[in-house]
């Protein structure tokens, strides 16, 4: 059969599902590419999508084809109310054949890493997030590193909350011992971190680490005090998600800001419903996430005069 792939939200990360769909095709001895154009006929075609519709606008379907097989996140989030609410009901996994698969890495030659997804779920239910209605409220390992990594310099892990799973031990051993560069791509939780924790990530080569600090109601601040003491790097110590636009006054935005930079993190802004945030929203973004303005620009105030 001739397999085509459409990457909706574009080719700026590997896509794993797809990687693993090209995988499983060419065990078959399919044919699969990037589908171009709609001149050629393919038996079939996989659309995956990973984003809502804010952040990313669906393609149109191919015509000249058997099949059209549409999934991922993207296509099962629809508004409700303002917010974005994941349809759990219409959700479909890929087949177990394929999810098993080791990700064909040669579809997206431009990048030299690996990704891993070793566990799934997470306790938190946030309302804002859509992986507890996906995976569940119970954070599991379901693989090892060594189903994504064969050797590669670099590995991107994309665990929605590797911290909760009680096999974390196991897998943060996993990734140390593969000698490999490591970035935490979807954020550690910092209330779940202990000691024991902060070890492990003192003995991998870390890269970056991503955190978050979602909800402004949330007293994190010793918590992220207790991780600057304890990891062996004092400055650039990780990029903190900040959600704004989203049950928060810009007093609590710039709290949050002020007080992870002030102790060596690096705050990020992300706006909640961005296309419909306020303008103010908006500048506090550009004012913080465009690292010069924000080195040579300590107070949001000054920024807005």
């Amino acid at each position: 059969m001739k397999i085509g792939l459409i990457d909706v939200d574009g080719h700026n990360f590997p896509n794993l599902a797809l990687m693993r769909i090209s995988a499983y095709h060419k065990a078959k001895g399919d044919d699969v590419e990037w589908w171009l154009t709609d001149f050629e006929y393919y038996d079939k075609v996989y659309m995956s999508k990973i984003f809502s519709d804010l952040y990313t606008s669906d393609v149109q379907e191919p015509i000249n084809c058997g099949e059209v097989i549409k999934g991922g996140t993207g296509y099962n989030i629809h508004l409700e109310n303002g917010q974005e609410v994941f349809d759990k009901a219409n959700h479909k996994d890929l087949p177990p054949e394929i999810e098993k698969m080791f990700p064909d890495y040669s579809i997206y030659p431009q990048f030299d890493f690996a990704v891993s997804m070793t566990s799934r779920g997470c306790p938190r239910g946030c309302s804002f997030c859509h992986v507890a209605a996906k995976e569940g409220r119970c954070a599991v390992k379901v693989a090892d590193v060594s189903d994504f990594w064969n050797g590669q310099k670099h590995i991107e892990v994309l665990d929605p909350n590797i911290t909760a799973c009680r096999d974390k031990r196991e897998l943060f051993t996993q990734y140390r011992e593969t000698n490999a560069t490591i970035t935490f791509n979807q954020g550690l939780d910092i209330r779940l971190l202990n000691d024991y924790d902060i070890e492990d990530i003192n003995h991998m080569r870390i890269k970056d680490i991503h955190f978050a600090w979602d909800n402004p109601n949330d007293d994190l601040e010793q918590k992220f005090r207790n991780f600057a003491k304890g990891f062996r790097r004092k400055s650039n110590i990780g990029m903190v998600y900040i959600l704004t636009n989203f049950n928060s006054t810009m007093e609590q935005n710039l709290y949050r800001i002020y007080t992870l930079r002030d102790m060596g993190y690096d705050p990020y802004v992300m706006v909640y419903n961005k296309p419909n945030a306020p303008k103010e929203i908006k500048h506090l973004q550009r004012w913080c996430n465009n690292k010069i303005i924000f080195k040579s620009c300590k107070r949001f105030e000054d920024y807005l005069i």
